[in-house]
């Protein structure tokens, strides 16, 4: 007992001298120029700012890498949940001594220990006597960031404000991370910045249609913490558009050499963009360090797979063959939202986007559609019917929207599969009749001299004859009825058929002199009679054939002289 009583003064002889070396350090909380209750967002964002402004690639003067240090050291600890309960107690951020005893009492402002039982207490018996609860053995804690981000989502459907598509009201921003200003029970945000490697990188990156931001670096490059700290920021408030990694070109340096992202003395940022290549490229961003540049950078790229169109008179294009289902959005918005250009590049091979600048469901246009509410999304299957997928759209947020949008696509896209095959399985049973091939024993009779034009379609491989067969049986019916407004020709005038370019090529040198041989498909109008023809060997599709079609019909074509007198085999 004796032995403790003398202990005693030495240990509160320590405990003052600790306090009141602890005074003449800088204080952590003046360092990033914030209060003692400041909410870890507050000290991210003092952070952030003093970072940029102290970088030693940025500010040259005397004593600026003293004062990053000074920073980085500053938010290291008051970051930390322990370390800042530690520091706000003891002036430390490691904590101090377990004690089992002693006595309250007036320490001229220092802080000093009670205890009574399994617990203790510090206080500050200076000032206001604030008090902090302690409990031994605590664990430490995560990295709270906490930014408070400015409603990302308001207005981004229509002219209305508030969150979501078009709706009104709602928070005009949110809190990653808990209550603003707690100093106990902080709550770290998942980190969205990933570790991307080569084969991340080609299984979720490469021509996947989702933009990312990517910061390359090696452990000896300067200040990636504070680097990473713009992904955070960008990625959260993007999030649902944008992704964020980050690739170590130490571990992945010939990844890093063949895309030439190896960093320089400080980390580099790249967009993965759909803006300067359909199937994407890494764009490097060099302008300033700052989350508005390079928030607004982001943005830029972006997917634009989503074609901006007039209501007035707007009619879906559909190509035989063409069985990609075709989506549109309808706002009030100027320029084309953030989540429809999202869902343009993750759908771009599912599906054909347009979007349209409306005024109210009022408009003639809108009111064509059968749209009764804005925004909304018409739907049209490849067969050409049209569908409301969505109207009066409201959701939380962008992350949010691209899923529960998502949905819908992925629900039309199913259907339109359905009733793809049902359309395929019926042209191609009426294709087989009346479509047939050009044999020695049918040649008279679909291309003798009786008859006025012949149309022959040519193909070189069963794909280029499944798509020519379905091409030429979409447009015979259009283009009988076209036949009937022209008084020049009878109702009969063209006759339909089809060759094998492979096994008939004497055939077609009977034509040209090269036999259309650079062609995988072609079509050639043959007028028996006159022993002359005309050929279209470009892109085909239905449109392009009824236009040549047309043309032939119509006398807008030039017909040449065959080399001598087609004959089959």
């Amino acid at each position: 007992m004796g032995v403790r009583l003398k202990l005693a003064p030495i240990l509160l002889a320590t405990l003052i001298i600790f306090a009141a070396e602890a005074k003449k350090t800088s204080d952590l909380y003046k360092v990033l120029g914030v209060d003692r209750d400041a909410s870890p967002r507050d000290i991210k964002k003092a952070f952030h700012k003093l970072s940029l402004q102290y970088h030693p690639d940025k500010n040259k003067n005397k004593g600026a890498q003293a004062k990053f240090e000074e920073i980085n050291n500053a938010y290291e600890i008051l970051s930390d949940e322990q370390k800042r309960k530690n520091y706000d107690l003891y002036g430390d951020e490691k904590g101090g001594p377990s004690f089992d005893g002693g006595s309250a009492g007036d320490y001229g402002g220092y802080s000093h220990f009670t205890s009574g039982g399994s617990g203790g207490q510090w206080q500050n018996m200076g000032g206001g006597g604030r008090s902090f609860s302690f409990s031994f053995g605590g664990s430490g804690g995560g990295n709270p960031f906490g930014f408070g981000l400015n409603d990302m989502f308001s207005n981004l459907f229509s002219g209305g404000s508030g969150s979501g598509f078009g709706g009104s009201g709602g928070s005009s921003g949110s809190t990653f991370g808990g209550s603003a200003g707690s100093q106990s029970g902080f709550k770290s945000p998942p980190k969205i910045v990933r570790a991307v490697s080569s084969k991340i990188f080609e299984k979720e990156i490469n021509g996947k249609g989702i933009t990312w931001l990517l910061l390359s670096y090696t452990p000896s490059t300067m200040s990636v913490q504070q680097y990473e700290l713009f992904l955070e920021e960008i990625g959260n408030s993007l999030k649902g558009a944008l992704k964020a990694g980050k690739i170590n070109c130490e571990n992945e340096s010939s990844f890093c050499k063949n895309q030439g992202i190896y960093p320089r003395r400080t980390p580099r940022l790249f967009v993965y963009s759909y803006i300067t290549s359909e199937s994407g490229s890494l764009v490097e961003y060099n302008d300033e360090w700052d989350v508005k540049s390079l928030k607004s950078f982001c943005q830029e790229h972006l997917p634009r797979f989503s074609r901006r169109v007039s209501l007035n008179n707007f009619q879906p294009s559909f190509g035989a063959g063409e069985g990609l289902p075709r989506a549109m959005l309808l706002s009030t918005k100027k320029d084309t939202p953030v989540i429809w250009r999202t869902l343009s590049g993750l759908y771009r091979k599912r599906f054909i986007f347009y979007d349209s600048q409306v005024g109210d469901v009022s408009d003639p246009e809108v009111k064509s559609l059968g749209v009764n509410a804005l925004p909304a999304i018409v739907g049209w299957l490849s067969t050409g019917e049209q569908q409301i997928l969505k109207a009066g759209i409201s959701v939380r947020d962008l992350e949010s929207a691209v899923q529960e949008i998502g949905i819908l696509l992925d629900g039309f896209e199913k259907k339109n599969k359905i009733a793809s095959r049902q359309t395929k399985k019926s042209e191609s049973e009426s294709s087989s009749k009346q479509v047939p091939l050009l044999t020695a024993s049918n040649f008279h009779a679909l291309c003798g001299e009786e008859t006025p034009v012949c149309l022959i379609g040519g193909f070189r491989s069963s794909k280029a004859r499944d798509k020519l067969e379905s091409i030429l049986s979409m447009v015979s019916q259009k283009s009988l009825s076209r036949r009937r407004n022209l008084s020049s020709e009878s109702k009969d005038s063209i006759y339909y058929t089809m060759v094998d370019a492979k096994k008939q090529q004497s055939f077609l040198d009977a034509f040209d002199k090269s036999g259309f041989r650079s062609s995988n498909s072609f079509l050639v109008a043959y007028k028996p009679r006159k022993g002359k023809y005309t050929a279209y060997t470009g892109d085909l599709n239905a449109e392009e054939a009824e236009k040549f079609i047309g043309s032939v019909l119509s006398g807008d074509v030039q017909f040449n002289k065959t080399r001598q007198k087609p004959v089959i085999m």
